[in-house]
């Protein structure tokens, strides 16, 4: 019986077309974009099988700890790999798949995006049974969509001879994302959308990769060579990672390889590349709206609106994207909801936090999330995890004043340490060493009310830290 395929997820994009509610700080693939669950944790559920083994998750450095929890959340045990920096799919394909090699000599490996949506689980499934025959002989499978119209957001994949019976199809041409024009041939003449999922031997992709990209591979066997165990995650060694080029696995492997071949997945799937994607794999209302969270519309039609949490209100239009957050409002047409990425590069220019920072900062230990602020205080509500513990610290320019309105919080001030229980609270003066800790078995929420002549987050000066962030 041949051993169980390995999964490999790519958790590390930055989903700027889905701003505001993807941002850098926290990417869409960690967001519960469509139903209650991320679409990382949907993507761990659909390896969820005895026809694959555990997966492994590479993401970046700031994002580690998220990836493992949500993993936790849905059950799932999941090796972590961080990649030091952003490098593009080949070199993250590479290193995972030299993990998986590692794990198993004559692994086959898929590769998945850990941000896209798939409706049909077990057409899904059956589709990677169906590409194993032709993996295990050597192709590198690519996974093509049969287009449901002429897209311009997806490249396209144009199938040639058939390999075997299993439906896996040789690649005759890749092709960039076209013009509405080209996209409507290309439906004509058979093309399919390219997924960018892969299913192939270990052994294979990185020898064509060694092949094709030689200073990648020596990079990438440097860095999981000297890879580090950071507190239970694998963490890449970062020169040799840097050295990696900066490349998609298309360019750097699948546009070159003469091991390129296809199969057409019978199953909806959508990568989900802008806010327009909604309208094509959500429900709809009888007006065709999409609506997500607290939203009211009156002669409203063919519109994408989703609230965060405060109530969003449309009257008399029709085809536009709203998008409302709790410190940020977006309204597009749909047709230009492609421009997002250009309009975040904007906000960047000016300077503004809203472009990377989301109101809710998520850390190991828990997350932060600001209430209010002024000149010289800020509010905030902070919830620690069951066994988080916040780093030994001090602040120079304020105090802080902490108020526990639900758990227990172990609390360390300079040489003391106390509990302080739910309507208790403690201050904390300016330049005291101190920690907070949630020893219970509940999560720990707790009000902390700063003033001080400077509130920013660079102000901590962290003694010792259990997540090694000093």
């Amino acid at each position: 019986m041949p051993s169980p395929i390995i999964p490999i997820l790519l958790a590390g994009g930055a989903g700027t077309r889905l701003w505001p509610v993807s941002r850098d700080a926290l990417p869409k693939q960690f967001l519960p974009l469509v139903g209650d669950r991320s679409t990382y944790q949907e993507t761990l559920l659909r390896v969820a099988d005895p026809m694959f083994a555990p997966p492994i998750v590479i993401t970046g450095p700031n994002f580690h700890f998220f990836a493992r929890r949500q993993a936790e959340e849905v059950g799932i045990d999941a090796t972590v790999v961080i990649e030091p920096l952003r490098r593009d799919s080949a070199p993250a394909i590479a290193a995972a798949t030299a993990v998986a090699l590692a794990r198993d000599p004559d692994a086959v490996v898929l590769a998945l995006a850990a941000d896209h949506i798939i409706l049909d689980v077990e057409n899904f499934r059956a589709t990677c049974l169906a590409g194993r025959e032709a993996a295990e002989a050597g192709k590198i499978v690519t996974f093509g969509i049969k287009p449901t119209e002429p897209k311009t957001s997806y490249g396209y994949i144009l199938p040639g001879e058939a390999i075997g019976k299993s439906g896996v199809m040789a690649v005759s041409k890749f092709v960039e994302k076209p013009d509405a024009a080209t996209a409507a041939r290309y439906l004509m003449e058979g093309y399919l959308w390219n997924s960018g999922n892969f299913l192939f031997r270990a052994d294979v992709l990185l020898g064509e990769i060694k092949r094709m990209e030689p200073e990648m591979a020596d990079a990438i066997e440097a860095a999981v060579a000297n890879a580090s165990n950071d507190l239970g995650f694998l963490r890449l060694e970062e020169k040799a990672f840097a050295r990696a080029p900066q490349k998609s696995i298309d360019y750097a492997v699948m546009e070159k390889t003469d091991r390129a071949a296809v199969i057409a997945g019978d199953f909806r799937w959508s990568d989900i590349g802008s806010w327009d994607a909604l309208f094509d794999i959500t429900p709809r209302d009888k007006q065709g709206n999409v609506l997500q969270g607290p939203v009211v519309t009156m002669d409203t039609t063919d519109c994408v609106v989703h609230s965060d949490g405060r109530l969003t209100t449309l009257v008399g239009v029709s085809d536009l994207v709203v998008v409302s957050t709790s410190d940020a409002v977006m309204v597009v047409p749909r047709a230009r909801s492609q421009e997002v990425k250009e309009l975040v590069a904007k906000l960047k220019t000016l300077k503004r936090a809203e472009a990377v920072d989301h109101k809710r900062g998520h850390r190991p230990w828990g997350y932060y999330e600001s209430i209010d602020i002024g000149a010289r205080f800020q509010v905030k509500r902070i919830v620690v995890n069951p066994g988080g513990i916040l780093s030994l610290q001090k602040h120079r320019h304020r105090s802080e004043h902490w108020i526990v309105v639900h758990g227990t919080a172990e609390v360390t001030i300079n040489d003391t340490v106390r509990e302080v229980h739910e309507n208790e609270s403690v201050y904390l003066p300016i330049g005291c060493i101190h920690r907070m800790a949630n020893k219970g078995k509940i999560p720990l929420e707790l009000i902390e009310v700063q003033t001080g002549s400077y509130l920013g987050e660079d102000d901590i000066e962290r003694i010792e830290d259990v997540y090694k962030r000093t």
